[in-house]
């Protein structure tokens, strides 16, 4: 194991770190070790977030003041954007900044990015941790199976969009095989 992914636990919020050393790029190794994390935090009941696509699935998203940048680079690096990053940016993303976010992959600064949506709440870099902890330990107040049924309730259509859509970029991508 590489220990791409660390996973803290203090009473009921854990706590996933991923560090590669680079970008934390998404690999199959850290996809991995990002699943096995996941797993273990599922009983703390909200989820974490990391990069884009995982941060706007966040249940809460703080972020820290600074000279930091949010992005969804894809079209910026030659890519098309993926279907379920799309339903993912739909459901999250103001809508004002969707199209500018996904299509255009407008770069955001910490502020910036609590209006177009990436974020929540933004906190000076100091208070980031403790923000974080408040955050949890507020979250971890809530009765844990009526969040987690409300929360299919309201995502359930995101997440059948995403299936649908992972089927049909399997297919597209399918098609251009040998061509």
């Amino acid at each position: 194991m590489t220990n791409l992914v660390s996973y803290c636990q203090a009473d009921a919020t854990a706590t996933i770190t991923m560090d590669d050393g680079k970008v934390n790029a998404l690999s199959m190794t850290m996809f991995d070790e990002l699943n096995a994390a996941l797993d273990r935090a599922e009983a703390a009941g909200t989820a974490v977030a990391m990069g884009v696509f995982l941060l706007l699935s966040g249940d809460f998203r703080l972020g820290a003041a600074g000279p930091y940048r949010i992005t969804a680079n894809e079209v910026a690096i030659g890519l098309t954007m993926p279907r379920p990053g799309i339903e993912i940016g739909r459901q999250r993303l103001a809508p004002a900044h969707f199209s500018r976010a996904l299509i255009l992959a407008d770069v955001y600064a910490p502020d910036e990015a609590a209006v177009a949506g990436f974020l929540d709440r933004v906190v000076p870099p100091g208070e980031l941790g403790p923000a974080a902890q408040a955050a949890a330990d507020q979250l971890a107040k809530l009765d844990l199976a009526a969040h987690a049924a409300t929360k299919r309730r309201i995502r359930q259509p995101v997440v059948d969009a995403i299936r649908a859509s992972l089927e049909e970029d399997a297919r597209a991508l399918a098609g251009t095989i040998g061509t």
